[in-house]
């Protein structure tokens, strides 16, 4: 046999296209030529593969070797594609039972003595063949009493997928895909050729038992750490409640961060398909990651906009896509670029971002909370009993025109957190814990799913005039605040559908003045 295919995953953004690894050997001078638009890391395989093969005992073999990733228009990168061309050489080059690839895929990334080491995007790839065999059942299922005996029994086969040790707890989450770790590319040939010769003295690949979901999700912070601020605990309760973004104002140490880090502890657990999202994007981006967590990503103000949104010349995701299903908290808000804070708009209403370039088209998930941060003038003390600031007026309007009217109208609650006295805050008593609030928080979520099947921030504005309806008293509220307050037609959205997460959270069917008087009271007033 002088030909083998072996199949094989790449990572092009969040997904895992299919790739065939076709290996030929031929005639003709010794040469190793590698096709079908690989990178430089697939490209440098070539000598990490004929190491690793020679020091696991096998012959490399001394002869013109092509080997072909198909489809040939998708670009291949990263080292995982190490473990299934060396399967394909062997399997060529008749060292391998071709016979016993059918049903398998690798992944894995080889060292010069044949180890095989942690590759990125495993929990993405074990995903993909998952979803890629549930539409192969289903398209064949309608077509079931055309098939052969051999064919109707393929539906029901499990696929396999052989994975570094390293990764083979990641990726046994995907229920539906038998994952097989192995530490070396010997450990791989003698699980194949025992299948060929089930007789013989080889060892077998064991499953990896899949970790089970933990019950709880635990956190290191707790909303019982925060001291007073009783309104802006409310605002906080709200937000979490409706998915709703949030901003806070207030002088130094007057504990906006705190807050804002508590947000995900108060939020609903995310359902075991979100969790396999988000574990699956960290994966890809080779960043840590508590499972079962909601993501908070706090970036700092000197970060540009391709790090933020995500990009580059092979677009990647950034850090709204790296909040999604969670909070992305930006402190010190006018001291982001404002170049930067404008490329928010789009993601903030359409809870995705699409990268463009020249030679692709990349769509991210980023329905992430946005909470932000900022002083009310460049020392921070504007309004303070105290009398401390020396800020001039111009130079608090200039602090403040740093962000734009378009990106602070998205902003649903817009809350001012005052200084807290020391004494104040020895006296205060502790307040609410996160599991009190998430428990109310929990069953506003149940009602909005219940009713609509997604959060109130999520509604369009057709839904909107669906599910929020309003009696007369309030339309006259919301007309004499739009003529006091100035409010756009997005700004007179976001303050009904902040009004229908209060009305949420009081177990309210209806709205009535008082859901809509505090929902216009967290607007930003001209």
């Amino acid at each position: 046999m002088s030909f083998a295919q072996v199949y094989t995953r790449s990572v092009v953004g969040l997904h895992a296209p299919k790739v065939i690894i076709e290996v030929h050997l031929s005639q003709g001078l010794p040469a190793l030529t590698i096709v079908g638009l690989p990178e430089a890391a697939v490209r440098e395989s070539k000598d990490r593969v004929r190491s690793a093969i020679l020091n696991s005992g096998f012959q490399f073999p001394n002869r013109r070797l092509t080997i072909n990733l198909a489809p040939a228009d998708l670009p291949k990168d990263g080292a995982r594609l190490d473990l299934p061309i060396a399967i394909g050489i062997l399997a060529a080059s008749g060292q391998l039972e071709p016979e016993v690839l059918s049903g398998f895929e690798f992944i894995g990334e080889l060292a010069l003595n044949g180890e095989l080491r942690q590759v990125t995007g495993s929990l993405a790839v074990a995903r993909a063949i998952k979803a890629e065999r549930l539409v192969l059942k289903l398209s064949q299922s309608m077509n079931i009493n055309e098939q052969t005996p051999s064919e109707q029994s393929h539906l029901v086969q499990t696929p396999k997928l052989i994975v570094p040790a390293d990764n083979g707890r990641e990726a046994s989450r995907v229920d539906g895909v038998t994952i097989l770790a192995a530490q070396s590319l010997n450990a791989v040939c003698n699980h194949l050729q025992s299948l060929a010769d089930p007789s013989g003295s080889y060892d077998c690949l064991e499953v990896v038992t899949p970790s089970p979901a933990p019950q709880h999700v635990g956190y290191q912070v707790d909303l019982a750490d925060v001291k007073g601020q009783h309104h802006a605990r409310r605002a906080l309760e709200i937000a979490a409640a409706g998915g709703h973004s949030l901003l806070f104002t207030g002088p130094p140490g007057s504990g906006k961060t705190l807050m804002a880090s508590r947000l995900p502890t108060i939020l609903p657990d995310l359902s075991d398909e979100d969790a396999l999202e988000v574990a699956s994007t960290y994966s890809v981006a080779d960043s840590d990651y508590d499972y079962g967590t909601r993501p908070f990503r706090q970036v700092h103000h000197t970060i540009s906009a391709v790090a933020l949104v995500g990009g580059g010349s092979r677009p990647k995701p950034g850090e709204i896509t790296l909040a999604n299903k969670g909070v992305l908290f930006l402190d010190e808000l006018p001291e982001f670029d404002r170049s930067v804070l404008e490329v928010l708009r789009q993601p903030l209403e359409a809870k995705q971002i699409t990268i463009s370039r020249a030679n692709s088209q990349m769509t991210f998930p980023a329905n992430f909370q946005l909470v932000a941060a900022m002083n009310p003038c460049p020392c921070g003390y504007d309004g303070d009993t105290s009398g401390r600031c020396r800020c001039r007026p111009e130079q608090i309007k200039r602090y403040q025109d740093k962000l734009s009217g378009p990106l602070l109208d998205r902003i649903d609650l817009h809350i001012t957190v005052p200084a807290l006295p020391i004494a104040d805050l020895q006296s205060a008593q502790a307040g609410e814990t996160s599991k009190q609030v998430r428990e109310r928080v929990a069953a506003a979520h149940q009602h909005q799913l219940k009713r609509q099947r997604k959060v109130n921030n999520e509604l369009s504005p057709s839904e909107i005039d669906e599910y929020i309806k309003l009696g007369d008293s309030e339309k006259q509220l919301l007309q004499l605040a739009q003529q006091r307050l100035n409010l756009s037609a997005r700004g007179y959205h976001r303050v009904l559908r902040v009004a229908r997460t209060i009305a949420d959270l009081a177990n309210s069917t209806d709205i009535n003045s008082a859901h809509v008087s505090e929902a216009l009271s967290y607007r930003s007033k001209e």
